[in-house]
């Protein structure tokens, strides 16, 4: 261990898999895996929602800053993470870990906020169709996005800003792949209540109202969807909105958990909760983006034909 003096703490040591070398392998091999078919399958969403006039729309306009979220959130941790599977010295610097503690953070809040705009343009486009292009113009869409990266730039600047000045005199060994800020505030030798409320704070604004968001919009849709008489009308106008769906089921049931399961652990096994944490926290920062395009892509005849478009065009242009 390496300080600057008694109370400052100069690197992390990310304990991740250690002491088991084959498992590390192993993981290096699919998370790596994982990464190219996310930078894959997000960069070709990114791709044609540019490149494709007929998804110069709203929907594919916030998935298209989706899948960029989702490269920018994975390369903030993905990278590190396999270079320490190689590793022997699984260090990393304070600085970085703060650097990657507010990366992560702000890409996870805004792909919330995020997911918040695009469950109201889905209850726009279903309940309100003849107001849908006056409510959703570019006037009004571009901004939402936008308004989503700045809360969750925001919201990890604060919360990013009071963890850093928490000083670290013991243990400085995370039990994490990464830079996590509920690992890091566990290492801090002081009272860290006040933390704990800022987040519950921004929580309750950053992740629990843009579900609630996702609630009110997806009820008054499957309201709207149930006067429709056709069961092949009502068929067509869900799968209008099943991928949105589907995601946030997954992303929103993963992160819940994850951040809002009980703390205590007086009478369970701590050794393997904290199993528990990492493997969740793998599906969240890894599984989950390499899906999201599947899902867009699979249950989505505009993407599918626009990724049809995209290959016969570089086909033929060679």
């Amino acid at each position: 261990m390496e300080w600057e003096n008694q109370t400052t703490l100069v690197e992390f040591v990310l304990k991740g898999l250690s002491g088991y070398p084959r498992l590390e392998l192993l993981f290096f091999a699919l998370i790596l895996i994982m990464y190219v078919v996310i930078l894959l399958g997000n960069g070709t969403l990114i791709l044609i929602s540019i490149w494709d006039p007929h998804l110069h729309t709203p929907m594919y306009f916030f998935l298209g800053n989706l899948s960029f979220l989702d490269i920018c959130y994975t390369t903030t941790s993905i990278p590190s993470t396999l270079v320490s599977f190689l590793s022997e010295r699984k260090t990393i610097s304070f600085s970085g870990c703060a650097i990657q503690m507010f990366l992560g953070l702000a890409m996870g809040t805004t792909e919330c906020v995020l997911l918040g705009m695009m469950a109201f343009d889905r209850y726009v486009a279903i309940c309100n169709p003849l107001r849908y292009p006056v409510i959703m113009s570019k006037d009004s869409y571009v901004p939402m996005a936008a308004g989503s990266w700045i809360i969750g730039v925001i919201n990890s600047a604060v919360q990013t800003a009071f963890v850093v000045q928490l000083p670290f005199c013991g243990n400085n060994v995370i039990n994490h792949f990464s830079c996590e800020i509920l690992a890091i505030m566990k290492l801090a030798c002081a009272d860290i209540s006040g933390n704990e409320f800022i987040m519950l704070v921004a929580t309750t604004l950053f992740i629990l109202t843009p579900l609630l968001l996702i609630i009110i919009s997806y009820t008054l849709i499957i309201v709207s969807i149930l006067k429709i008489r056709s069961s092949e009308g009502r068929s067509k106008v869900f799968s209008t909105c099943s991928a949105h769906l589907t995601v946030v089921i997954i992303f929103y049931g993963t992160i819940l958990f994850m951040y809002m399961k009980p703390k205590s652990k007086d009478t369970l096994n701590s050794e393997d909760l904290d199993a528990t944490d990492k493997l969740i926290s793998l599906f969240y920062g890894v599984i989950t983006p390499m899906i999201n395009p599947l899902i867009y892509s699979l249950r989505n005849k505009d993407v599918k034909e626009a990724v049809k478009h995209l290959l016969r065009r570089n086909v033929f242009n060679k």
